[in-house]
């Protein structure tokens, strides 16, 4: 018997014009936490998509409890207990919970004695009953559409333990998290081991990884590096080895040299579709070379804030004037003409056209004018050049190059193409809301030295993020909102991490 639950021997999977997995060789021990550490765009959820069926290797072999197996597709995977929680899930909206957990093994009771039907009521008892069992309370009559982010990524979960997963795969898991949803997930993941559970987990977060994990695995463009058991390895020294060379933790940044006002937020306020005012009351502005931070916990009202200065909502109450202009009535197209870009938080549903090319992508917000278009008729050489241009300046990697689906793409580096394409814009007032939400530290570090070069170039920055080491680290200014009010805005050198944690938690008013 092998030692080992999971092996992958020598997988190669090419794709047009990329080599995705190179010659790649991993063995998972059973009960252990494995992780894939490596940027965007390494190979990491190619080589676990392939043992979970979804693609084949083109060459080398998957072991499983020591045989050899070719796993032709997620039910074949399922039926040797391999589940998957992938980083975007896949959720009927409009279904319940448990309709959703229990989609094609439903528990069947006889009407009448003669006709199958499907027993939801037997179902939501098995589902509530074993959401207990790990610590992953859910209410299984609840619509996916009406639950949070979090509570999807139990049903995920809870979708491989009915289907009695032994071995369970998490790609990014932690993408779209808060930080205290974060320890909750990592907790459970703890929890999953000490039931027996085999876990691999994709991701490229190094201090999760110090956490939860037993052995690393790092790939960097598509080859392994190196296996490290992980309390003998530093942070710094994964870092290294997963971009290629010696990363920054810190991001070098000049003193600030305020310029003119660029924005002017008034007594904004912004309610929600049930009409609760989920910003209140707010002011503040931005000058150029400045970057403006709001810190705030989830769901505090700092994206709404966001929104409704890049006209995505209305103000209930209030005003926004860019470079002295009252832009509050002006449309989206509008005020993106007058100077502003902007980086949503939701980059798949607001930042792109996930079917469009990537070449196409880079030119939504030029696409109207000259050189894109002229008399109507766009121009795709156009579209072309500027994409190469883009590709190649901000290192955006994907499969076929401008051709390139953007749907195909990673994460990470969806999110380069729109701020690549944001940032060359060249507006006086660019709003970055988690800029680096899901990204590898590699990224992180470019995105941040990107978004302070443009401040140093005298454009105004408000930079929205939930990492609160980001906001320390990149803003001049910070305003912490809470329950939907700015508790303080004070020069980022006057406060410390703990201060500004405490603003968030609505400890602190107004000191």
């Amino acid at each position: 018997m092998s030692d080992y639950i999971v092996e992958m021997r020598h997988i190669t999977k090419r794709f047009p014009g990329i080599v995705a997995n190179d010659d790649v060789t991993i063995q998972v021990k059973k009960g252990e936490i494995f992780a894939l550490l490596g940027e965007n765009g390494a190979g990491k959820s190619t080589l676990m998509s392939m043992l979970f069926g979804m693609y084949e290797p083109d060459e080398g072999d998957i072991y499983i409890r020591g045989e050899k197996v070719r796993i032709s597709s997620p039910n074949h995977a399922t039926k040797l207990n391999i589940g998957m929680v992938h980083q975007h899930f896949k959720l009927v909206s409009n279904y319940t919970i448990a309709e959703n957990i229990v989609m094609g093994m439903e528990p069947v009771k006889k009407v009448l004695g003669l006709f199958p039907a499907v027993d939801m009521k037997q179902a939501n008892e098995d589902i509530r009953a074993l959401s207990q069992k790990y610590g992953l309370e859910v209410e299984p009559t609840d619509v996916i559409e009406n639950i949070n982010v979090s509570t999807q990524q139990r049903v995920e979960i809870l979708k491989m333990l009915y289907r009695e997963a032994e071995i369970l795969i998490f790609d990014e898991p932690t993408a779209v998290l808060t930080p205290q949803e974060i320890e909750f997930l990592l907790d459970i993941i703890k929890g999953l081991r000490e039931n027996g559970k085999t876990i691999i987990l994709i991701t490229h977060k190094l201090e999760e990884i110090k956490k939860v994990a037993d052995r690393c695995a790092i790939l960097n463009r598509g080859r392994l590096i190196d296996v490290l058991d992980v309390k003998e390895t530093s942070t710094r020294k994964m870092a290294n080895l997963m971009v290629g060379r010696e990363v920054s933790f810190e991001t070098p940044k000049k003193e600030p040299e305020f310029g003119k006002e660029v924005l002017k937020v008034e007594h904004m306020t912004v309610v929600n579709q049930d009409h609760f005012e989920v910003v209140k009351d707010v002011s503040f502005t931005v000058h150029g070379g400045e970057i403006f931070a709001i810190a705030g916990v989830a769901g505090n009202g700092q994206i709404e804030v966001a929104d409704a200065i890049a006209g995505l909502l209305p103000l209930h109450k209030g005003k926004v004037w860019l470079n002295g202009k009252d832009i509050t009535e002006e449309s989206i197209r509008r005020r993106a003409l007058e100077g502003i870009s902007y980086i949503p938080e939701d980059r798949q549903n607001y930042g792109i056209v996930m079917d469009f090319t990537l070449s196409e992508n880079l030119g939504l917000r030029s696409y109207f004018r000259e050189p894109f278009s002229r008399k109507g008729i766009l121009d795709k050489k156009a579209f072309d050049s500027y994409a190469e241009d883009l590709i190649d300046k901000y290192d955006i990697r994907s499969g076929q190059g401008l051709r390139t689906v953007v749907r195909s793409m990673s994460g990470g580096n969806q999110q380069k193409a729109i701020i690549a394409r944001e940032i060359e814009q060249e507006s006086d007032l660019m709003i970055f809301v988690q800029p680096t939400r899901g990204l590898d530290i590699g990224a992180i570090e470019n995105i941040r030295r990107q978004m302070i070069g443009e401040r140093d170039k005298g454009k105004a920055i408000l930079l929205i993020s939930l990492e609160l080491d980001e906001i320390m680290d990149c803003a001049d200014t910070i305003g912490v909102i809470y329950n939907g009010k700015i508790q303080k805005i004070a020069d980022a050198r006057t406060l410390t991490t703990n201060e500004v944690g405490e603003f968030m938690m609505g400890v602190k008013r107004h000191a």
